[in-house]
């Protein structure tokens, strides 16, 4: 371990002393032992003042550990409601970096100087965070943009502190039980990839491309122009956006704003992000939403975004369409199709409880969610279940976008909106010239499994006639009934199977099931009758 390694994982072995949350992880075996038995022993994790303590110590320690608490703040199925709750109070700011170390960054970077570069660069930050700030640009050929970059040596610490995270987590995990249930390292993993993902700036500029793509029909929300000759991993150049926060348009009177305009085009964008397009905004707070001249809705900070693919993206459209028609069975049923629920999971008591969960948030005619996602995700916490990152990123941007949906229109109606859209995704799954239309991906597939079949027969045959190959059933095969009995279940099952990619005027299936008949009446024949 070098010197770095070993300064720094003493600083963090100090703080967690300071704060109590040594004998919380269990350093070591030894310890863990010890106390074993020790039924007196207080149980910190129940300590009220744990949620404050936990947020103060990841502030002391700094950016990796701040980015990790503001993670865990979007995991409530997690870490629980009120960790959750405190978490979100993190502050992610650091004292900004001089002009001259920005001018460094830039010139290396974009490989040129910066007078030249850029026809005017302002010295002062108009932003700054731990990982960046940025800074008001003018390019030479006269857009107004703003300029993000990277602060320097940031990758080499969080990388250092990954690791010694790492290192705890999976300590923790292995020593102290009441920790197990958290899949700590499962969290650092997740962890690893989200924060690298932050401290590339490409990703965020392949963001920017593709949901602007995405919205390029729609006149009534923008995205920052990026200018990719201005972009690196570490500095990332786009339009400066001169609009209105969405908190000074919730108290305006001014009639400039169309406040039930601007709803309805923010959760409508919200939700073809999720059902249409499947890819969408992470972390859709205030904060992140300008508003331009003619009600126009423009999203920032484009670096964290979740991603769904086809199958998913039907699947929580199926969902979202049972959720608000309340019915608990087939939420239950989706759920365990989709793997967020075990098959062994105790239903009946988890039907009670989403019977009393609907009963208390749709007991008169609403038309918000009004909190039951989180009490949803809250349901799933206490049953074990840890939710796929993705829904648990799509269901706290709903409830975010929601909120602001009904600051600017307090009679909009969310599930109204809602339904349609899912129910118009849905209906693609029933359609059969989707289903043949996703199955042309397979083709090729095809076309090379027809190709390898004589191939496979021949080699088969050779295995079988040599001895090489050996076949285990759950039937005797030494039974001359049995083989009998299959070879023809084969050929019948074969015989009337009509669906399916068609291979010589016949179904794939149906061939692939010939083949392993023919194969097993060459074993039959090779046993029984030349032996």
């Amino acid at each position: 371990m070098d010197k770095e390694t070993k300064a720094r994982l003493g600083e963090i072995r100090d703080a967690l002393k300071k704060y109590g949350f040594d004998k919380i992880l269990g350093q070591t075996a030894k310890s863990k032992i010890r106390h074993k038995d020790d039924e007196n022993a207080p149980d910190l994790l129940l300590d009220d003042e744990i949620p404050v303590k936990l947020r103060l110590m990841l502030q002391e320690l700094g950016t990796t550990f701040i980015k990790l608490g503001q993670l865990l703040s979007t995991r409530p199925d997690i870490v629980g409601e009120k960790i959750a709750n405190e978490l979100a109070n993190l502050q992610d700011d650091n004292p900004a970096i001089s002009y001259d170390q920005v001018k460094a960054i830039v010139e290396r970077e974009l490989q040129g100087n910066i007078d030249e570069l850029f026809e005017d660069f302002s010295h002062e930050h108009l932003a700054t965070a731990s990982i960046g700030q940025v800074h008001e640009a003018k390019l030479t050929t006269g857009e107004r943009v703003a300029v993000k970059i990277q602060k320097e040596g940031i990758t080499d610490k969080i990388d250092l502190d990954l690791r010694i995270m790492k290192y705890v987590a999976n300590r923790a995990d292995k020593f102290n039980s009441n920790l197990k249930k958290l899949n700590l390292p499962g969290i650092m993993d997740e962890f690893d990839r989200s924060i690298h993902k932050e401290i590339d700036y490409n990703n965020e500029f392949m963001n920017m491309q593709r949901i602007e793509l995405n919205f390029v029909d729609n006149p009534g929300i923008h995205i920052p122009a990026t200018y990719s000759q201005y972009c690196s991993s570490k500095v990332l150049t786009m339009e400066f956006i001169d609009g209105t926060k969405l908190n000074d348009v919730y108290v305006s009177s001014d009639e400039e704003f169309d406040k039930k305009l601007l709803a309805k085009n923010i959760l409508d964008s919200y939700l073809q992000q999720l059902f249409i397009d499947g890819f969408f905004h992470g972390d859709p707070h205030p904060g992140n939403i300008m508003i331009l001249e003619d009600n126009i809705v423009c999203y920032l900070d484009l670096g964290m975004m979740g991603f769904f693919d086809e199958e998913f993206k039907r699947n929580l459209s199926e969902l979202m369409i049972l959720f608000v028609d309340q019915d608990v069975d087939g939420l239950i049923n989706q759920l365990m199709y989709m793997d967020i629920l075990d098959y062994s999971i105790e239903t009946r008591t988890l039907k009670r409880d989403l019977n009393d969960l609907f009963g208390r948030y749709f007991g008169v005619e609403l038309n918000r969610f009004n909190g039951v996602l989180e009490e949803l995700l809250n349901l799933m916490q206490e049953y074990g279940v840890i939710l796929p990152n993705e829904f648990v990123t799509m269901a706290r941007g709903l409830s975010m976008v929601e909120a602001i949906a009904q600051n600017l229109d307090p009679e909009i109606d969310v599930f109204a909106s809602i339904k349609p859209v899912a129910v118009q995704i849905a209906k693609k799954r029933m359609d059969p010239k989707e289903y043949f239309k996703g199955k042309k991906s397979n083709l090729i597939l095809y076309e090379h499994m027809i190709q390898a079949l004589p191939k496979l027969l021949t080699r088969t045959i050779h295995k079988i006639e040599n001895e090489e190959l050996k076949l285990k059933f759950e039937v005797d095969i030494t039974d001359k009934v049995s083989i009998i009995a299959l070879v023809s279940a084969l050929i019948v099952g074969s015989s009337v199977v009509s669906f399916g990619p068609m291979v010589f005027d016949m179904p794939v299936i149906s061939l692939i099931g010939y083949i392993i008949a023919i194969i097993l009446s060459i074993i039959g024949f090779k046993k029984f009758v030349l032996k």
